[in-house]
């Protein structure tokens, strides 16, 4: 089996690239943000991110493809690159720290691309995490500075922290019942919102969240960090992996009962 550490290596030079392009323009008050097509903002940053580790992937790798937030597909093959330039583009334009670029290589298997390395940055808050398959998850400054990351196990619901990012997209979907019900049942709610829950989770600080409806660049790289930190990441369907337009993740003790919680009422 590859060892993929080559891979994350440059996707830690690609998130060190983005990092300093982000925050060099975050808080900045000349800063441009537009509106897309489906209402969501973009700002010059979250572009010229994208942009930065497009040029760099052409450079070392320039047989694989690249899919991102903000200029779709590029190149065809067996692996495939995942970008998302500003993961929290709303708290970017505000002033809110919780934001990170997510890099991911996928590559082509069973049941579609898989990812097999992930990066997740935060320079705002001065975290990152990262895994590769087989190799572990971690978080820390460096490569060579990192502690290796394990979900909880925590067994219960009763003493289980959910996270989750907004309400709306269970009404939404008209899954805000079921939603409900299981934060009556757990110990601990809080909305972190975007990237964190999931990395949370791979921390074993929180022990499962839930989104009703997301990109395969908003979960490709989380998902793997939450599975190699030993946790279970699945659409609300129970499919594995960051296929389904929607996430769910935990320590996998859990999964069945948010699973449960979450379709209960659909």
């Amino acid at each position: 089996m590859p060892d993929y550490l080559d891979d994350l290596r440059l996707a830690h030079v690609l998130a060190d690239a983005a990092d300093a392009a982000t925050m060099d323009r975050f808080k900045a008050l000349d800063l441009k943000v537009e509106t897309k097509p489906d209402m969501t903002p973009v700002s010059e940053a979250d572009k010229a991110a994208e942009e930065l580790i497009r040029g760099h992937l052409g450079r070392a790798r320039p047989r694989d493809a690249i899919l991102g937030e903000e200029y779709g597909v590029e190149g065809t093959g067996p692996r495939r690159w995942v970008i998302d330039p500003i993961d929290g583009t709303k708290n970017y334009v505000r002033g809110v720290p919780v934001w990170a670029t997510l890099i991911s290589l996928m590559e082509a298997g069973e049941g579609g691309f898989q990812p097999v390395v992930g990066v997740v940055s935060a320079p705002a808050l001065g975290r990152r995490w990262w895994a590769a398959k087989g190799h572990g998850a971690f978080s820390g400054r460096s490569l060579t500075k990192a502690s290796r990351l394990q979900v909880s196990r925590v067994s219960k619901l009763s003493d289980a922290s959910l996270a989750y990012s907004s309400l709306s997209g269970w009404e939404e979907q008209g899954r805000l019942d079921g939603f409900l019900d299981l934060t009556r049942e757990v110990w601990r709610t809080r909305a972190y919102g975007d990237f964190w829950p999931y990395m949370m989770v791979a921390e074993g600080a929180v022990d499962m969240c839930a989104e009703p409806e997301l990109s395969l660049w908003d979960m490709a790289a989380t998902a793997i960090v939450v599975t190699e930190a030993g946790g279970t990441f699945t659409g609300l369907d129970a499919r594995p992996g960051p296929h389904s337009g929607n996430a769910a993740a935990s320590n996998g003790l859990l999964h069945d009962e948010l699973l449960g919680y979450l379709n209960q009422r659909y």
